[in-house]
């Protein structure tokens, strides 16, 4: 008498099942690991730009430095280089006084 070893042609309902269950098992495992390796590369992407980005710029703009203050005698430096030239422009100072005088005022 011949031996039956088992069941020759399609598959059963349990075998059927069994192979739906390792194809699904397999494709969940796949796209689980593309899903991972896709999140893990958008972070080192952004990791990157962050290092590369330039810093920050202030929303507002630095106020401008006060003027200076005018020196400690109270005099006006402009008006005194202007009295200071016209003397010159008159024949009162030489060049080399006027030249002394506006060194001495501007310091």
């Amino acid at each position: 008498m011949p031996l039956r070893m088992g069941r020759v042609g399609r598959p059963g309902l349990l075998g059927t099942v069994a192979r739906t269950a390792v194809v699904a098992g397999t494709a969940q495992a796949t796209s689980n690991a593309v899903n991972n390796r896709a999140r893990r590369r958008a972070a080192e992407q952004q990791a990157y730009a962050e290092q590369q980005a330039p810093p920050p710029q202030p929303a507002y703009a630095p106020p401008p430095p006060p003027p200076p203050a005018p020196p400690a005698g109270g005099t006006d430096v402009v008006a005194e280089l202007t009295k200071l030239s016209q003397l010159r422009d008159a024949g009162a100072l030489s060049d080399a006084e006027f030249a002394a005088a506006k060194a001495k005022l501007l310091g």
